[in-house]
């Protein structure tokens, strides 16, 4: 299986604790406890995720070995957890990772955004992808998809027309004068990411992340 050069063999044993929480099995893609352990490991998502499906189909002898030592027993797994992370820098770019590169990429997109905390890029997706399904004149509070988008991402409203006048002038259809909004910047660059792309490539990966702001 083709791995990740940030992955360490050590790191089954954090994939294997999120595979045994409850429901018991493979978690979605994008979902809050696959997210943190990327975050945690600097490793996408994606690669995680389908590492997790080796970890159900037991097609290493590695991985047998671990289900025969782990898998029915939590303590022991919470133990080998405990002294994993008591290791010399784990979960940051120093010590542990001595000898390789760590740049930040993907990790950006899920954080809160520092000169606007109430979003993160991936908010910023999910509302360009209704951009796209919504007219200019329909980009109000009170259309229904503008109302369950708020309540998807857990904000106002109020909050995704904000962002969905931003788009605006970033629409080169529409031609609206740029404002000083503070994530005007940021709305750019998801709309150059995005923007000009495949609509229902973009509608899927929007579908994907609503996993994130689920609650547990």
């Amino acid at each position: 299986m083709t791995k990740h050069p940030l992955w360490s063999d050590d790191y089954w044993l954090l994939l294997m604790r999120l595979y045994l929480r409850k429901p018991v099995g493979v978690k979605p893609l994008y979902s809050r406890g696959l997210v943190d352990l990327s975050l945690e490991l600097h490793i996408p998502p994606q690669d995680l995720y389908h590492l997790m499906f080796h970890l159900r189909q037991l097609d290493t002898p590695r991985i047998k070995r671990l289900w025969e030592q782990y898998g029915k027993n939590p303590k022991l797994l919470a133990k080998g957890i405990r002294l994993l992370k008591r290791m010399t820098g784990f979960n940051s770019s120093g010590g542990f990772y001595d000898g390789v590169e760590v740049q930040e990429s993907f990790e950006k997109d899920f954080r809160p955004i520092p000169s606007y905390p109430t979003f993160r890029p991936i908010m910023l997706i999910m509302i360009l992808d209704l951009y796209f399904r919504l007219t200019p004149i329909t980009m109000v509070v009170d259309t229904p998809e503008v109302k369950q988008l708020a309540r998807e991402i857990r904000v106002k409203p109020t909050d995704v027309e904000e962002i969905l006048c931003v788009f605006k002038t970033c629409d080169p259809y529409l031609k609206r004068k740029e404002t000083n909004h503070p994530l005007t910047g940021i709305c750019k660059e998801i709309w150059n990411r995005y923007g000009n792309g495949n609509p229902e490539e973009l509608s899927a990966l929007a579908a994907q992340l609503k996993m994130f702001f689920r609650r547990k």
